[in-house]
């Protein structure tokens, strides 16, 4: 077994950006952060309380209203953002290392974030640039059209899986539309978060544009969102929070995005080509260490050949390499912190008795005594009421279910309080089209892994989001729309009082 990495420089104590500043908490709160091999603290980071993000608040508001951000042609932002591209591109393996280590994200997983993020920002330079919005004409009459303008102070709040990455999901489409921010990662994995403050100084984004406050959800967080000069709020995370977040922007009208958690079925046909779907949805529940909001975790399997497809699944499960992070052989890591370890063995516990233990059932073998490390566990035969059918888990745990024919197939796919991703394996071109429609989710996959186009709509439905993100709904959301009309000859108003 390889030695346990440790990047080099790496941090002791993070700090705030404000206002391009980095500065510790007004009153010197901090929080202990760790990694999750041998769950030992390697840094602080200042814990932001209201004090802090008041200051936040008010050095995105200023640069917004003060600052040339949001007066910018798109052209001259769209520059400054291909520069944030060209400089994250750059950083690939130094972000990898830091992913891995701070989450426990395998490391040949966690390369490739950075062409990703920068890929990201690229997308929104093009999209500003080719921006068009409508306009409508009367002849001889009126003249209508759109004008669209940046809100103001954007709170992104961020989850703590592939973080960089979906950081930058958030970040590119507020900054791009001329917007600031104040972003506030998760507590768990704040790491790799430092690096925006120089990738941005570097590319030449103004001063107060972006502000990076670190701390809990339960003091930062919720003040964020509170906060009555932050109209927009875009949060990724579970659903229980996301519930507290509406609530609490509800008084002030804040523009919401909410992309929250998953039970996403994945439904093979007996038709279906089932090496590429065995690959497929072995793959969906495993990788990112099961820590994925879009996991295929409720696998429904046809009758047909239900029995053969289970078998080579948990052959396929029990042969996947469990290991240290920083391995490259390694497919399945450490899970991201201990309490989130001990959710997913509870699950595991009740699982034992809500379904047929195939592989996995608790802590991987050579991996006993440290870090949070979970076998990648399959349930088979499991009814649809099951806890482990219903609620999300978050980690390499799969439940299996039979179907019979296509009316029980969808029954069973749409029987949780999640829609956010669902995937359907059948070679009848009708039926999967059919099938995929009714499906109540925000996405679903034909024949496909987990791939989109950055131009459509991310999100879900059910308890699974609130909004659309991607593309131009990512423009609509971090932009107003104000109708202008203009006569163009007499108003022919009524002469009241005359």
């Amino acid at each position: 077994m390889s030695k346990h990495f440790v990047p080099e420089n790496l941090p002791t104590h993070l700090q705030h950006y404000i206002n391009g500043e980095f500065v510790d908490s007004i009153g010197g709160e901090t929080f202990d952060v760790q990694e999750p091999v041998t769950n030992t603290n390697y840094a602080t980071a200042a814990s932001a309380q209201p004090a802090d993000v008041d200051l936040a608040v008010a050095a995105a508001s200023k640069a917004f209203k003060e600052g040339p951000w949001s007066k910018m042609l798109p052209r001259e932002r769209s520059r400054v953002l291909h520069k944030i591209a060209d400089i994250v591109e750059s950083r690939d393996d130094e972000l990898a290392l830091l992913e891995s280590y701070d989450s426990g994200l395998p490391i040949t997983q966690a390369k490739g974030q950075a062409r990703r993020a920068a890929e990201n920002f690229r997308f929104f330079a093009d999209l500003i640039v080719a921006q068009v919005d409508n306009s409508f004409r009367v002849p001889g009459r009126q003249m209508n059209y759109v004008n669209r303008k940046p809100i103001g102070v954007a709170a992104l709040i961020t989850p703590w899986n592939v973080p960089f990455m979906q950081e930058s999901w958030k970040l590119a489409p507020a900054i791009a539309t001329g917007n600031s921010v104040v972003m506030k990662p998760a507590s768990y994995t704040p790491l790799s978060a430092g690096l925006w403050p120089d990738i941005f100084r570097e590319a030449g984004l103004p001063e107060g544009v972006f502000n990076l406050i670190f701390g809990s959800g339960s003091v930062a967080g919720d003040y964020l969102v509170k906060h009555p000069d932050v109209p927009l709020v875009s949060f990724t995370g579970d659903s229980s929070t996301g519930a507290t977040i509406s609530t609490a922007a509800a008084p002030f009208f804040k523009g919401l995005s909410l992309e929250l958690g998953g039970k996403s079925p994945a439904v093979v046909f007996a038709d279906a080509d089932l090496d590429a779907a065995l690959d497929a949805t072995v793959f969906g529940v495993f990788s990112l260490n099961g820590e994925r909001c879009t996991a295929g975790s409720r696998v429904l399997v046809q009758r047909d050949i239900y029995d053969d497809f289970v078998a080579k699944f948990a052959q396929r499960a029990k042969n996947i390499r469990v290991g240290l992070p920083s391995d490259p052989q390694t497919e399945v890591g450490s899970l991201v912190h201990p309490k989130h370890f001990e959710k997913v063995m509870s699950y595991i516990e009740i699982g034992k008795r809500e379904g047929r233990l195939l592989a996995g059932g608790g802590r991987a073998e050579g991996f006993e005594d440290e870090g949070n490390y979970v076998a990648p566990t399959v349930f088979a035969d499991v009814a649809p009421d099951a806890q482990i059918f219903q609620d999300e888990i978050f980690g390499p745990v799969v439940a299996i279910t039979p179907f019979d024919t296509d009316e029980e197939a969808l029954e069973l796919a749409n029987n949780t309080k999640y829609g956010l991703a669902a995937y359907v394996w059948t070679s009848n071109l009708k039926r999967a089209h059919n099938f995929a429609h009714q499906i109540e989710s925000g996405m679903v996959w034909l024949n496909s892994n987990n791939v989109r186009d950055l131009r459509t709509p991310f999100g879900g439905v059910k308890a699974s989001g609130l909004g659309r993100e991607g593309g131009y709904r990512s423009v609509d959301f971090y932009t107003t729309q104000q109708s202008i009309q203009i006569t163009l000859n007499e108003a022919h108003s009524p002469k009241f009082g005359v």
